[in-house]
Order: C-alpha cells, then sequence, then structure tokens
C-alpha cells in the first residue's frame, strides 16, 4: 500500500509549480495546490493507477477574509476505493479572480458541490454545465457564507419577500407557544 507521503511526492514530483505546501496530520494528508491547473492534478489523481481516487467525498469553500492570502480556498476530499486511501486537496483562489476550473468532467458528484460552492461563497467553477443557485433563491443579493456578509440586515422595504413574509408567519404563530 502505498503511503501517504508518497502521494505528496507524487503530486510534487509531476506539478513542481502548482504545489504550495502539504502537511500530514492524524494520519490525513492536505496538499495545498495553485489552482491553475487543478483539473489537470484531480485526472492525475483519478486516473494513475497507484493513487485512484476515483471517488470525490466532499467539495467546501472556505473564506480566510483578513487572515491570509489568497483569501478563500476550495477543498476537495478524495477517496480512493480500491485502495482505501485519503487525501485533502485545497486550492488557493484569490479574491480578485474568484473563480477555479470545474472538475465535473472528472466526478460527476461535484455538480451539486460545486453548484453550493458558487451559491455561499461566490466562487465560479469554468466550464460548469449548470452554474447558478441551488440552495438561496435565485434573486438573492450576495455569499452568505463569505466572512463579510452582513449577520443582520437593515434594507427595510428591500428585505427579501420570501423572508419578511416567514417573519411574519412566526409572529402569527407566537399565540401558540406553550410556555
Amino acid at each position: 500500500m502505498i503511503e501517504l507521503k508518497d502521494i505528496a511526492e507524487m503530486i510534487k514530483d509531476r506539478y513542481p509549480d502548482e504545489l504550495r505546501g502539504t502537511r500530514e496530520f492524524h494520519g490525513q494528508l492536505s496538499v495545498v495546490l495553485g489552482k491553475d491547473r487543478i483539473k489537470e492534478v484531480m485526472q492525475y489523481l483519478r486516473d494513475t493507477p497507484e493513487l485512484y481516487f476515483n471517488f470525490l467525498s466532499d467539495l467546501c469553500g472556505v473564506d480566510y477574509l483578513s487572515k491570509k492570502e489568497p483569501r478563500f480556498e476550495v477543498v476537495y476530499h478524495l477517496y480512493s476505493l480500491r485502495h482505501r486511501h485519503m487525501i485533502r486537496i485545497k486550492a488557493e483562489v484569490p479574491e480578485e479572480d474568484a473563480s477555479i476550473d470545474s472538475v465535473v468532467d472528472v466526478w460527476a458528484g461535484a455538480n451539486w458541490h460545486e453548484r453550493e460552492c458558487f451559491d455561499l461563497f461566490g466562487i465560479t467553477f469554468k466550464g460548469h454545465p449548470d452554474l447558478r443557485r441551488i440552495l438561496m433563491p435565485e434573486d438573492w443579493e450576495g455569499h452568505p457564507l463569505r466572512k463579510d456578509y452582513p449577520l443582520k440586515s437593515d434594507l427595510g422595504e428591500k428585505e427579501w419577500r420570501g423572508y419578511t413574509e416567514i417573519v411574519e408567519i412566526a409572529k402569527k404563530n407566537l399565540r401558540y407557544e406553550v410556555i
């Protein structure tokens, strides 16, 4: 069975310009990469027989506002069913160009995850077959998981209609509360 350090070395040897760092912690390997060749790296991780990361278990976004640059990361959790090893790939995405290539062609299961990341963080996935909001209403403004997203709204009459309707229903239903 291939060791985690060997996987990191294989990535480093193949993509030295993309590698930003590696970290092994509690038996888990994290590899930090640039975003420019992410699809190519992911295809390599899936198609290389010694690695065979054939399952994308999760993809999510992270916002490091005021903590580090680049501001965003897209994090991919990969698993090899054949070899029973895992890896975490973190792709750095700068705020001024919050976009990265889609990996839906590599793992079809990335479709929903990329849409969620786009919806909640505003990171665009280039080449995605249907990149639109998936959790928030189509007319929602902003991206709620960004660190600079306002916690309270002061929009008054411009407040999202669906939200104001829910607040009114909640107020009416207070009369049914049991104390």
